[in-house]
Order: C-alpha cells, then structure tokens, then sequence
C-alpha cells in the first residue's frame, strides 16, 4: 500500500467496510464522512500484514447541518444505525455543533473539521459519492499515515494548549502495541 488509489482498493474489498459506508448513505445526511479510526486503521492492518481486522472502540460518523445543532437528533441517528448494524460501535457527530464543544472558532465543513482533528494519521475521512464510489477526505495527504507516522496537525502544532491534548491523546491510544511500525513523533 503506497497512494491514495491503494487505500481506495482496500476500502472497496473490505466488505464490511463497504456495508457501513452503504449503510450510513442511506441516512442522507448533509456533507457526511466516516473518519478517523475507521480509514486509519484499515490502513495499517493492511501494512501490518492482519488477516483480522483490529477492532475499533467506535465508528466515528461526522456530517455538517448548522440549521440543526440539536445533539438528540444526532442520538437519533445512531439509533437508526443500531436498527441497521447493531453489534456496531456507532458515534454520529455534527461538526456544525462540534466547535462549541472543542472551544474553537465555527467550522466551515466536515472536511475543514477533519483537518483540526489531533493527528495527522487520523484526520481522514471515506464516504460514498452520489454514484456509490468511495471518496476520501484527506486534508493533509496520505503519507503519515501510509509511512505509520503519528504527528500533530498544522491545527495542533500552533498551540501549547492543542499540543497537550495531542500528547495526551496518543499516550492513551498506545496504537505502538498494537501496530508496531508506528512511530509516534511529538
């Protein structure tokens, strides 16, 4: 696995990755992306050799609906996801109501969210188009996370603060004992 066309195979053959990406388009919701986890660790399992997928603590569903900030309607649609695949760990989140909750300025999109997210390995997102095809969201490429590299975004680089966060983060995630060619760089 070497571009971006190659993480676009592996979603596409990964059957249960296609059936949540299927699933969460019925919902239709506005300018929605399945991220973080979800891609990057799809990601590594293939460059680590897995024949067994390593399970996520969530599937981190986003969309962008600033007419409707309402966190219960984001509940809803978790629930509607449950009724559809209910052994999945589902988390739905409107980026439009997000920054208030994060203390930062609004955001423009999802896409503009994903591009704040800590790490760099994580700030990507995979959807369907229109027509079915997968379609990625990767605002700051593919290299950290093909090369197993995890470093802060630009977002988190600018600020003492974020910068805390970010350490934090990936001393809880501990993702070197599970995928051990990763190389954690603060």
């Amino acid at each position: 696995m070497r571009t971006r066309e190659d993480i676009l195979l592996a979603i596409e053959k990964d059957e249960w990755m296609m059936t949540i990406l299927r699933t969460v388009s019925t919902l239709d919701l506005p300018d929605w992306w399945i991220c973080a986890g979800f891609v990057r660790s799809k990601v590594w399992d293939v460059l680590h050799g897995f024949d067994k997928r390593t399970p996520l603590t969530d599937i981190d569903v986003i969309y962008f609906d600033p007419s409707n900030i309402n966190e219960s309607i984001e509940k809803n649609w978790e629930r509607k996801l449950q009724l559809h695949c209910p052994n999945e760990p589902w988390s739905v989140k409107n980026q439009a109501r997000m920054h208030i909750r994060n203390q930062l300025p609004p955001y423009r999109c999802s896409a503009d969210a994903i591009s704040k997210f800590p790490e760099t390995a994580t700030a990507l997102g995979v959807k369907l188009d229109d027509d079915g095809n997968v379609e990625l969201c990767l605002p700051h490429g593919v290299k950290d996370v093909l090369d197993c590299k995890v470093a802060a975004t630009p977002f988190f680089r600018c600020s003492k603060e974020r910068m805390v966060i970010f350490e934090k983060r990936i001393a809880h995630k501990n993702w070197c004992t599970v995928w051990n060619k990763v190389q954690l760089n603060h």
